[in-house]
C-alpha cells in the first residue's frame, strides 16, 4: 500500500470478505455483506469495479464468473487505518483510544486475559520467545 490508499466503509466492508475468505466472485461477496445488511448484487458489483480501477482489487477474467482478489495487505491498511484514527479522534492518544474502547464495550476474562499478556509482552521484550 504505498500510495495510502484510504478505502471507504463500503470497500473496506468488501476487502473484509476477501481478506477471510480469500478471492472470491461478486455473489459470494454480496452473500456475505447481505447477512449483515440488505445490500444489492448490482451494488456490490458497482463497489468492486471501482475498487479494481483503483487498484485495490484484481480480477481474473479467465472464468465464467469473475474472480476479484485483494491487492491491498490487510493488517499495513488496518495498521494505517488505525493510525489515523487515533491521530484524527484521540489526538494521537493510543491510552486515550484504549482506554475509551474498554469503556465502552464489555470484555471478557479471556479478552482481558489476551490484553494483560500483550501489554506485559511491550513492557519486557527480553522474556518474549
Amino acid at each position: 500500500m504505498s500510495q495510502k490508499i484510504k478505502p471507504t466503509e463500503a470497500e473496506l466492508e468488501i476487502l473484509q470478505v476477501l481478506w477471510t475468505y480469500g478471492p472470491s466472485n461478486v455473489r459470494f461477496v454480496n452473500d456475505q455483506l447481505k447477512s449483515e445488511r440488505n445490500v444489492g448484487y448490482t451494488t456490490t458489483l458497482k463497489v468492486m469495479q471501482i475498487m479494481t480501477e483503483k487498484g485495490m482489487l484484481v480480477r481474473d477474467k479467465k472464468s465464467r464468473t469473475h474472480i476479484y482478489q485483494a491487492v491491498i495487505e490487510e493488517k499495513e491498511t488496518k495498521n494505517h487505518l488505525i493510525d489515523k484514527f487515533i491521530s484524527t479522534l484521540f489526538g494521537g492518544s493510543t491510552s486515550g483510544m484504549v482506554l475509551q474502547a474498554l469503556g465502552n464495550q464489555k470484555c471478557s476474562s479471556k479478552e482481558l486475559d489476551e490484553i494483560k499478556k500483550l501489554i506485559n509482552n511491550i513492557e519486557n521484550p527480553e522474556t518474549n520467545d
